[in-house]
């Protein structure tokens, strides 16, 4: 007989196979996830998750898609969270620390708590990447906040009100505009494509089913 763990969701008890993530339990439990719930597979970061375990006083983060229950586990998600997202022009933007000033200035409020890295789901030096954007580093922004699935997991647990997925992705947008070695193939290729060169063939795409794609994709070249 399948192992049974009883877990808490948002304060209800359930009984659910012990094999489960904790979006699978929820589903096993009757929920229908319309928000919460996106790739499943630990990119998109929508099922964002706190969750406590009974006779543990820490209050943990996760992926519910990739984190499997446990007996007493005391779960909420967090399907969205209010970041800050400030419009700008990436064509007209200054690539100076400056411009962390004029979007996100509460970032010079952190008081180094560190509690944006204890809450990272992906297990992120988040306090460190807000450090090198306060400085105006944006490469080293970018490449320590690569990995981040854009949860704000860590951004609910800022005293400061910082919204580190938002100002990562900044960093990242003018590394890869301005800072970034040129890629001459990729600009030729984007050419290429706005001026038709390829419609005949992507029209020819369009119309495939999805088999005859699927055997595209499985006979493909692929550089050794």
């Amino acid at each position: 007989m399948e192992k049974m763990v009883n877990i808490y969701l948002f304060g209800k008890q359930y009984t659910v196979p012990a094999s489960l993530t904790i979006m699978k339990a929820m589903e096993y439990a009757g929920y229908q996830l319309i928000r919460g719930c996106g790739c499943r597979n630990g990119f998109c970061g929508a099922c964002a998750t706190i969750y406590r375990v009974k006779g543990d006083p820490e209050l943990k983060t996760c992926l519910a898609c990739q984190t499997q229950v446990q007996e007493n586990m005391y779960i909420a998600t967090l399907p969205f969270f209010p970041l800050v997202k400030q419009i700008y022009d990436i064509n007209n933007i200054p690539t100076t620390q400056a411009v962390m000033m004029q979007l996100y200035p509460e970032i010079y409020s952190c008081v180094g708590c560190n509690a944006c890295t204890k809450a990272c789901t992906q297990k992120l030096n988040v306090m460190q990447y807000i450090a090198y954007a306060q400085r105006g580093d944006f490469a080293k922004c970018a490449e320590e906040s690569f990995d981040c699935v854009m949860c704000g997991v860590c951004s609910s647990r800022c005293p400061a009100g910082i919204s580190h997925p938002q100002v990562g992705m900044l960093a990242r947008r003018i590394n890869g505009k301005y800072l970034m070695p040129k890629s001459q193939h990729l600009e030729d290729r984007v050419k290429e494509i706005h001026n038709g060169d390829f419609k005949e063939f992507l029209d020819t795409l369009m119309a495939e089913s999805d088999e005859q794609l699927q055997e595209r994709y499985n006979n493909r070249d692929i550089e050794k």
